[in-house]
């Protein structure tokens, strides 16, 4: 039994297989010849092991980043870090988040199928990570196997459903097209950019994006993402260096190597990653969107994919390095904050701030420009630094590691069932599900009779 789930987890963890497997579907429904059910499959295999070793890379490069940070200004404290926390969380909670996850993607597809909320939420890991934090505030209300897989299935595939449709409308925006969704951890935080970004968006005229930034004759050649970012992430690695000293570096994360030296190929390995994420994320879409058609024709008619956060970076390059550096920015005065009330650290992770950063900032660009670019991903890394303080406490019994769970989607689930436990227990948990699932299908009925009256 052990064997088989552990197979399952292994297909519905890796987004690679299962967006495969998604576009082998999709092909088969509309009768593809098999030539092209083959070539669909591996292309989209292949896309997104490319937009994941994107994610390798800069997650490799930042991590030393992060290390010199620390070191340079004398920082301690817990580091947001959802990989961190899910090794640790798994040991003990594995075989439940799993169950909890297969169960949750049946829910989804269930709700996208007889609800007004047509997506299914493709990326496997994060809807794992998901999974994971519901089992273990689950296990904390004492709930027994069954009725914890059910409850927490039904939660999930709701999650699934409901996260990509509130982004939707701004998704749309972004990418001019309602072929694919954005299925992300954050999809909270950038929801709250993107109305930031209305802050600044001024009505009846376009804002300035910060794509339309005119850089002078001479610097023309920074209109180029992949040189602008190199350039860009060079001198913050060179500047966090110098303040970090070449002892720390050379002895702990060079391996001998001169520390400047290091710290210009990190940030090359930064720009490389971002290029890699771009060019995968191209050759997925080429491929997920038009075999998706299929289910979305035959399985959940009008359905969506909802898909992991790069996709939207090349819609707006410039905003991907503005909203790192924001959000970033937004972690370091949160965590001055917290040093003078006195309250556990947060420090700024770096990888969080990147990926949700960046998207933050293409919603709020999308919505208020420039302004709203930076804003945005400001108010969202705030949201990601705060958020962890009140999460943590409900999330006592995997003890403390030094890490906690980092995205906004994590801190509104663990804060809604987290709370509703300690106030009700195991009831309260089970009527703040059912009440998610009456107000889906109220606002699915008085949708169609909406079109029904409009018809």
């Amino acid at each position: 039994m052990k064997s088989v789930l552990q197979i399952i987890v292994d297909i519905f963890s890796i987004p690679a297989i299962l967006v495969a497997l998604i576009a082998i579907l999709g092909l088969l429904l509309q009768k593809a010849k098999s030539t092209e059910v083959i070539k669909g499959g591996i292309k989209t295999f292949v896309g997104f092991l490319i937009l994941t070793q994107g994610a390798n890379i800069i997650t490799s490069a930042l991590t030393p980043f992060g290390q010199m940070f620390q070191q340079a200004f004398h920082v301690t404290g817990v580091v947001p870090s959802n990989e961190a926390i899910i090794a640790v969380a798994i040991k003990s909670f594995g075989t439940t988040s799993a169950l909890i996850m297969v169960t949750g993607m049946a829910f989804n597809i269930l709700f996208a199928r007889f609800t007004k909320f047509k997506y299914v939420y493709l990326t496997g890991h994060a809807f794992f990570y998901q999974a994971c934090i519901i089992a273990v505030i689950l296990t904390g209300a004492k709930m027994n196997n069954a009725l914890m897989i059910l409850v927490g299935g039904a939660f999930l595939g709701m999650a699934g459903a409901i996260w990509p449709a509130i982004l939707q409308p701004f998704t749309r925006k972004i990418t001019g097209t309602d072929d694919v969704a954005l299925a992300h951890t954050g999809n909270f935080g950038y929801m709250i950019s993107a109305f930031v970004g209305k802050i600044f968006g001024r009505k009846g005229k376009k804002t300035k994006s910060t794509e339309d930034i005119n850089f002078p004759q001479s610097l023309a050649f920074l209109r180029d993402s992949t040189v602008s970012i190199a350039i860009t992430m060079t001198i913050v690695y060179v500047i966090v260096a110098i303040v970090t000293g070449p002892e720390y570096i050379q002895s702990k994360l060079s391996d001998g190597t001169n520390y400047i030296v290091y710290s210009i190929q990190e940030a090359g390995y930064f720009a490389a990653g971002v290029y890699i994420i771009l060019a995968g994320v191209r050759m997925v879409l080429g491929e997920i969107i038009p075999a998706f058609k299929g289910i979305s024709e035959r399985l959940v008619p009008n359905s969506k994919p909802g898909l992991d956060c790069p996709i939207v970076f090349p819609y707006a390059p410039n905003a991907v390095l503005i909203g790192f550096f924001s959000s970033f920015i937004g972690g370091i005065v949160s965590m001055i904050i917290m040093a003078f009330a006195g309250t556990t650290i947060v420090i700024p992770g770096v990888v969080p701030h990147f990926f949700c950063g960046a998207t933050s900032a293409v919603y709020g660009n999308a919505t208020g420009g420039i302004k709203g670019a930076v804003a945005g991903s400001f108010v969202q890394g705030v949201i990601i630094s705060f958020m962890p303080l009140f999460l943590m406490p409900l999330v006592s019994n995997l003890g403390f590691t030094g890490s906690t769970f980092s995205d906004t989607d994590y801190g509104v689930e663990g804060l809604l069932l987290g709370q509703a436990s300690r106030m009700g227990g195991q009831m309260a948990i089970i009527a703040v599900t059912v009440i998610i699932l009456i107000i889906m299908f109220a606002l699915t009925a008085f949708s169609n009779k909406s079109k029904k009256v409009a018809d």
